[in-house]
């Protein structure tokens, strides 16, 4: 997996006790347990007080997408806590929904933004042909997906973990996935992950987490391997899903940009230190990923501290 510098070690040792603590305390309890929704008035006030770029140089990407009136993002419509419709609002909640938003604004003066519901084997080329401006889809980084696309952060750093059924008791770290069918997402930092970990386990593929959720409860693999980010609110809402121990993995993840773009690359990074800064990232965090991880929001990983990000 990805090398991170010290920094960033300690950014996601502090972000993923926190997680840890709630998704196993998720997997501990019966019944089905609602998982918190986003605070709609806490998301206005996030958005009041976001900031607004001061100028935007002439010809540039952020000019074009001003001059459009909205923010075009990659991502996803059903990932909870990260980018998730509200069925009632119609409202994409979560994490990367949230800075989404705040993007837009900082570029705009206004929230607009459409999203493309992408496949993580689709976003690179959505970025390469222009059909989005920006990846905000728990988009882990490393130095070869960084040979195709640019990364802005890392904005949040998370770990994989594995999830099971409930009622599996012989996985339990990832060297039992050993000689085991093991699901996990297309083109994610999980597949080589489960190599390294189990050389001989067989790995089946889905484009998106519902999928692969589903192809673990219906017995097609003994074993989930995910961010515990987006696991944590599936197994606090379904009861037949587990997740088993810790993250073993600490994955950053970074915004996507089209590859060459220095100035764009550059604008987002020192937006992302400006919401860092103001208190905003931490406030985005705890009505997302804070709804369901107890305590205080972590320190965000530095910016340009994942090999890939530089």
């Amino acid at each position: 997996m990805v090398r991170t510098s010290a920094r960033t070690r300690r950014t996601a040792a502090t972000a993923i006790a926190a997680l840890s603590l709630a998704g196993l305390a998720a997997c501990s309890g019966g019944g089905d347990a609602a998982v918190p929704g986003a605070d709609k008035g806490k998301q206005d006030d996030l958005l009041a007080a976001a900031p607004v770029a001061s100028s935007l140089p002439a010809g540039s990407t952020m000019e074009k997408i001003k001059q459009r009136g909205q923010l075009v993002v990659g991502g996803s419509l059903d990932a909870p806590l990260l980018s998730q419709q509200n069925p009632a609002t119609k409202q994409v909640e979560g994490l990367d929904a949230d800075f989404g938003r705040l993007l837009a604004k900082y570029i705009i003066g206004k929230p607009n933004v459409k999203i493309v519901n992408s496949a993580s084997e689709t976003r690179e080329a959505l970025l390469s042909n222009g059909t989005v401006d920006v990846v905000l889809q728990t988009y882990s980084i490393n130095p070869e997906r960084a040979k195709q696309v640019a990364f802005a952060g890392p904005y949040y750093t998370s770990g994989l973990v594995i999830a099971t059924k409930k009622e599996e008791t012989g996985i339990k770290v990832p060297a039992d996935l050993k000689g085991k069918t093991v699901i996990a997402g297309a083109n994610t930092p999980a597949i080589p992950a489960i190599k390294k970990a189990a050389p001989d386990a067989k790995i089946i593929t889905f484009g998106s987490d519902p999928e692969c959720v589903q192809a673990l409860k219906q017995g097609r693999g003994q074993a989930y391997v995910q961010d515990e980010a987006v696991l944590l609110a599936t197994a606090k809402q379904d009861p037949s899903v587990r997740i088993q121990g810790r993250p073993f993995t600490s994955d950053p993840y970074g915004i996507g940009l089209k590859h060459g773009d220095a100035q764009m690359k550059q604008f987002v990074n020192d937006w992302l230190k400006q919401i860092q800064a103001s208190g905003l990232w931490a406030k985005v965090w705890k009505n997302s990923i804070g709804t369901v991880a107890e305590g205080a929001a972590p320190q965000p990983p530095a910016i340009g501290s994942a090999p890939g990000s530089e």
